[in-house]
């Protein structure tokens, strides 16, 4: 008999950040266990190809709707979208997130605001937005984007790991709150994946510096994300809440 531990058949997912890289990974992942999904970005010519990539690979539903994340009236139309297109929100990723570098005597309060208001606020808001239902069904996964860099971090890297650290304190106390309607709240920390953000922001020589501080000695594919999603967000993950997995290849595992 198949396992139904990992089976999401008849259940929605949101995914922001789901065009391309770690988001579009994670919403395939999904969608082959049987789930249909929501796509958000900015881009929607990405989003466009990447719905188009799922239902292929699936045969699920994928619909998707161009959303700036800093816009608190789009994210608003985002949950309202999703749930007049495919009927409810049983699962949210929230994957959507930017970095700036920027030492602190460089940031500016428009770039701090600017990275606070992606990698933070928007998380907030959009599980506000669609939290409603879940509590009803008494069923529901929440999903954050973390980063090994709200454990570890680098110069000018200020901004980006206070709001990765800021989820996983986050997720605590939503967990306690949700845990009584059966609604598992948990982050994912990726380490080095080879995903647009790094690779257009490091040189080379950070690129195999990365690498060889990973116990498996590789920077990691963003599909080997699709794995802990699918566990946080299917039976197999049910008594798992206010956890935080680092997908990080065992780069944390070095001191120095």
């Amino acid at each position: 008999m198949k396992s139904k531990l990992f089976d999401l058949t008849g259940r929605v997912a949101l995914v922001t950040g789901g065009s391309k890289g770690l988001g579009k990974a994670m919403a395939l992942g999904l969608a082959d266990a049987g789930a249909d999904v929501v796509l958000a970005s900015r881009h929607e010519d990405e989003l466009r190809a990447a719905a188009d990539e799922i239902r292929a690979a699936s045969g699920r539903r994928a619909e998707y709707l161009a959303t700036d994340m800093t816009n608190k009236v789009e994210i608003d139309r985002l949950a309202k979208f999703a749930t007049e297109k495919l009927g409810k929100v049983d699962i949210l990723i929230n994957n959507a997130g930017s970095n700036e570098p920027q030492t602190l005597e460089e940031t500016t309060d428009e770039a701090w605001d600017r990275i606070v208001e992606l990698n933070l606020s928007s998380c907030m808001r959009l599980s506000r937005a669609v939290v409603g239902g879940m509590k009803e069904r008494r069923w529901g996964r929440l999903v954050y984007t973390s980063s090994i860099m709200g454990f570890a971090s680098n110069p000018a890297r200020g901004a980006y790991s206070a709001t990765k650290a800021a989820l996983v304190g986050m997720v605590r106390a939503w967990a306690l709150e949700l845990g009584p309607y059966n609604i598992t709240v948990n982050c994912i920390a990726p380490g080095p994946i080879m995903t647009d953000l790094p690779m257009s922001l490091l040189s080379q020589e950070q690129k195999d510096a990365f690498a060889k501080r990973a116990a498996l000695l590789r920077w990691g594919q963003p599909e080997e994300l699709a794995g802990p999603a699918l566990l946080f967000c299917s039976e197999a993950g049910s008594y798992i809440s206010g956890a935080t997995l680092i997908v990080d290849g065992g780069t944390l595992c070095r001191t120095f």
